[in-house]
């Protein structure tokens, strides 16, 4: 079983055993199971998914730190929300704003446009996670 934690600035999200899970990091989709080596990775917004007593739950997650050891998994997120706790409304609204934001910096370098890509990424997969899917 691993321990799972993750905190917001607003408020301490989850606190509960789990078997497995996934987040979205820099550099990738990590899984992390029992006795996964030590970690500390940023977090890109993505889904993070986690296991226990075979069912599993999502948290659309957009940015912060994870960090793995001895079988603990810490995650410090920006933002962590259920697919009930998205209103889909300002989603799309913040999707449109960040979509806009992308589009006047197009012509920047790839460092640059980083915030908007990210803000991008977290509107679509808070979209993502409130369809369902």
């Amino acid at each position: 079983m691993l321990h799972l934690e993750i905190v917001t600035p607003e408020k301490r999200v989850l606190d509960a055993e789990v078997d497995s899970v996934t987040v979205t990091t820099a550099t990738g989709e990590a899984g992390i199971l029992p006795n996964h080596a030590p970690l500390i990775s940023a977090l890109k917004p993505g889904i993070l998914s986690y296991s226990a007593k075979g069912s599993t739950d999502k948290l659309a997650v957009s940015g912060g730190f994870v960090e793995v050891s001895n079988n603990s998994v810490s995650v410090l997120a920006d933002t962590a929300e259920s697919a009930g706790e998205i209103d889909v409304a300002q989603a799309r609204s913040d999707k449109d704003a960040a979509d806009k934001a992308l589009a006047a910096v197009a012509t920047a370098s790839l460092a640059e446009t980083e915030a908007a890509r990210d803000a991008v990424d977290a509107a679509n997969t808070r979209l993502t996670l409130a369809a369902g899917k």
